[in-house]
């Protein structure tokens, strides 16, 4: 097979009809041999009503529905998990993202011999800069600094091409959807392009993704994922070290304290109780954080070692 194209949704019913005949159209016009995996998200309208439908008309229409609403990186992760085709497109599921893309997109993958091409949207609309487009261009900026991946400049853009073995190797969880390349990148994967591509307008519904909270979910995620790639598989290096740093201070400290009440003894120099100086219990304090940490590191490498599998969601049906 060709293709498979991966469309993550959540109360679309209004778009899939419109948004299946797109590539249909486009699949067949290249005669390429293809599938389509719907995955619903939870949707609470009658979008899988529509996939039931569209399904008994069209054998290249494939659909997994979750129970309840588990985010876009579940949805991906479950519609790789079920990819045939040897490129792998993904795209929103609102018409934003136009099907006239994916043969230049395989193009790419397959000629050109990238491992994952990702959209950049050209005529995206500006939108509110304090809410919007600053804070896109920092977020990027920052994933550009964080992952090394210094030739894209839209993360978070839906519409991207992979190999297949690309999707195959990576974990795709929470909400890391965003930083696929980065994924990508630690798995070993490293020729990664990127397209000008065109950006629709919002033809029915309105955004899932607005506000705030999704650049500051998407800092803390870009954090915890670089976290997860540099000690995610040694986290004593990390923790061991900052327990066994700040023991040591508290160590040292408790000796100077110590060794100043002794001089005084010696000498018989009128001096306080040892419990009557802050230094003592800031000392003190450090060597116990220190043992924490340390502990904290070791339970960590346990765990790192005998993890089982988190991506387990609840599919109500699927075809």
């Amino acid at each position: 097979m060709d293709i498979s194209v991966v469309v993550p949704l959540f109360n679309e019913e209004e778009s899939l009809r419109e948004l299946h005949a797109w590539i249909k159209r486009v699949m067949d016009e290249n005669s390429f041999t293809y599938e389509v995996i719907f995955v619903d998200d939870g949707s609470t309208d009658a979008s899988w009503k529509v996939l039931c439908d569209l399904q008994k008309e069209f054998s290249e229409v494939h659909a997994i529905r979750f129970r309840r609403n588990y985010g876009k990186s579940p949805a991906l992760y479950c519609g790789f998990a079920k990819a045939e085709g040897e490129v792998v497109i993904t795209m929103d599921a609102d018409l934003q993202d136009s099907p006239d893309e994916i043969p230049e997109l395989r193009r790419m993958i397959v000629e050109d011999g990238y491992d994952l091409v990702s959209g950049y949207k050209m005529n995206r609309s500006k939108g509110d800069p304090l809410s919007k487009t600053i804070p896109t261009k920092l977020f990027n900026a920052t994933a550009r600094k964080v992952s090394g991946i210094k030739n894209l400049h839209d993360f978070n853009c839906g519409l991207k091409a992979y190999r297949k073995i690309v999707v195959k190797n990576i974990e795709v969880f929470g909400e890391m959807h965003r930083y696929i390349p980065y994924l990508a990148k630690e798995a070993g994967f490293s020729r990664i392009g990127e397209k000008m591509v065109h950006h629709q307008a919002r033809k029915h519904g309105k955004s899932k993704f607005m506000g705030w909270n999704r650049f500051v979910n998407g800092y803390l995620d870009l954090l915890t994922l670089w976290f997860l790639s540099t000690f995610g598989k040694k986290p004593m290096h990390v923790f061991g070290f900052l327990g066994t740093l700040m023991f040591l201070i508290g160590f040292v400290s408790v000796l100077v304290v110590g060794g100043t009440k002794l001089v005084c003894i010696c000498r018989d120099i009128p001096h306080p109780l040892v419990t009557s100086s802050p230094y003592f219990y800031i000392a003190l304090t450090m060597m116990i954080l220190g043992t924490q940490l340390f502990v904290a590191g070791f339970l960590g490498d346990l765990v790192s070692r005998n993890s089982k599998d988190r991506n387990k969601y609840h599919i109500a049906e699927e075809f």
